[in-house]
């Protein structure tokens, strides 16, 4: 008889219309090219109470990502969680421990301050994030640890939070690291960009976009043309993803 076939590993990303993702096609790639037995799937699912279901269906899952809208929603679903994950309140990658339990972890806010670090200048010691889901947690708390202060930017100021209409140009003046944190401007939808005055900016901000389909949204190029300067998500994605591999592979 044959030897008996190592049954295939299986990674997820758990997300919602999450056809364009990144994540399948990075981890798809690297799994040929380093000649890792496994595969990497979309759990693309309208509500999170599907998931318990779909991961037992899939008896040789290994690890997860986890994605908008869910990176919240996810935790009560969890076994454990990382301390980091659990003072950031969001999670974006799982761990499936041996005994089958899920633990999870949050490599966002270490994937976003290595590629913004060698961006920053001695100025940029104030920043404003537009958009206040789970993604927005993790880059406060990567510039928090990092004595960047900041402000969060939604739609409706609160108390805690300012509008965008609270944006004004003595604010600007004062924060100029801007972190686009909100879906506005992704694929299809590229003509979309957050409201803030554009005009206000000038050589000293910096202008992240968590976004990277397209690899130039609209509010980086509002920016660029003000002589701001830019960075999408791309390389940040890099950098969890490969955190990512290194807690499933711990």
């Amino acid at each position: 008889m044959g030897e008996k076939k190592e049954l295939k590993s299986t990674y997820a990303l758990i997300g919602r219309n999450i056809s364009y993702s990144f994540s399948k096609g990075y981890f798809s790639e690297k799994f040929k090219t380093e000649l890792i037995n496994a595969q990497y799937i979309n759990f693309d699912i309208a509500s999170i109470e599907e998931l318990p279901k779909l991961i037992s269906s899939f008896p040789n899952l290994k690890g997860m990502n986890v994605t908008i809208p869910y990176k919240e929603d996810i935790i009560p679903f969890l076994n454990e969680l990382d301390p980091i994950a659990q003072q950031i309140g969001a999670v974006n990658t799982i761990q499936i421990l041996p005994n089958g339990k899920l633990k999870g972890y949050n490599t966002d806010y270490y994937g976003f301050w290595k590629s913004i670090q060698p961006l920053l200048k001695t100025h940029h010691t104030k920043a404003l994030i537009l958009g206040t889901g789970g993604a927005s947690k993790a880059i406060a708390y990567a510039l928090q640890k990092n004595h960047i202060s900041y402000r969060f930017v939604s739609r409706t100021g609160t108390n805690k939070n300012l509008s965008y209409q609270d944006v004004t140009s003595s604010l600007l003046k004062e924060y100029t690291l801007i972190i686009n944190c909100t879906p506005l401007g992704t694929f299809p939808n590229t003509e979309l960009f957050p409201p803030i005055a554009y005009e206000f900016l000038n050589e000293k901000h910096l202008l992240f976009d968590l976004i990277y389909n397209p690899e130039k949204t609209t509010f980086l190029a509002k920016g660029e043309t003000q002589g701001a300067s830019t960075c999408n998500g791309y390389s940040m994605l890099i950098f969890q993803a490969e955190a990512s591999w290194k807690i499933w592979n711990m």
